[in-house]
């Protein structure tokens, strides 16, 4: 097994700037412009990352956006005066999420801990080069945030945000569906393995920072390693992969 391709793409990625505007959603400029504004509106982001469960995630990132524009506002303090059951509407009448009221207490509760517990001001969560371990336990003590989104909120600020944190060692990678068919079909880690083999395989690989691979294995199994009719003449990892199938 020869993982050497994917890590390097990972530690190029990670190298790169800062962009102005990160796609969280294609072809979408306005939910784009909303999540990637951390320095004014970070609870958008974080929200946003709370969504992201049991749905397609171009549907998650929207969220926020259709939410504030439903109460007409993005302002931390006045979501935080809004009552549960306002949020519960707006889901419901939107049909937001596969489980909206869930959701819609999910997404209440982060607005109601962020105003509480970090002043309103969510980039809180990650200020001052903390761990990437304390990031992490942050996520994790929002409603309905496991570690898989946890680690991916971590992985987005580090990488694309290019939030400095005084250690990766914590990031590990988020395996979704795509992630887990590339880790497989390459060899890495056997047939039907758990989630838990493909995040401590991903930490074998690369031990200062085992998300660093998480992208480029997504990329990978949504352009070219799908679930049908792969492409493997085409796909960037070609030359490392067993191409279990």
């Amino acid at each position: 097994m020869n993982m050497k391709k994917i890590i390097e793409v990972g530690i190029q990625q990670f190298k790169k700037p800062k962009i102005k505007q990160i796609s969280f959603v294609e072809n979408n400029k306005e939910v784009n412009s909303l999540l990637s504004d951390i320095e004014h509106k970070p609870h958008a982001f974080v929200l946003g990352c709370l969504m992201d469960r049991q749905v397609k995630a171009d549907r998650a990132w929207i969220i926020p956006k259709i939410v504030f524009d439903e109460l007409k506002t993005s302002d931390i303090n006045e979501l935080a005066e809004k009552s549960l059951k306002e949020y519960e509407d707006i889901f419901s009448k939107k049909t937001l999420h596969r489980f909206n009221d869930d959701m819609a207490k999910v997404f209440y509760d982060g607005v109601q801990d962020i105003k509480r517990k970090y002043e309103g001001d969510a980039s809180k969560i990650w200020r001052g080069k903390p761990s990437s371990a304390l990031v992490v336990y942050r996520f994790l003590e929002f409603r309905g945030c496991g570690i898989k989104i946890a680690t991916m909120a971590a992985n987005i600020l580090a990488k694309q945000f290019k939030i400095e944190f005084a250690d990766y060692y914590s990031i590990d990678i988020s395996p979704d569906v795509h992630v887990m068919r590339v880790m497989e079909r390459m060899g890495c880690v056997s047939k039907g393995a758990s989630r838990e083999m493909v995040i401590y395989k991903a930490r074998e690989l690369y031990p200062i920072f085992p998300g660093i691979i998480d992208s480029s294995c997504w990329e990978i199994g949504r352009k070219w390693c799908k679930s049908e009719n792969p492409n493997c003449d085409e796909c960037s990892a070609r030359s490392e992969c067993k191409k279990n199938i």
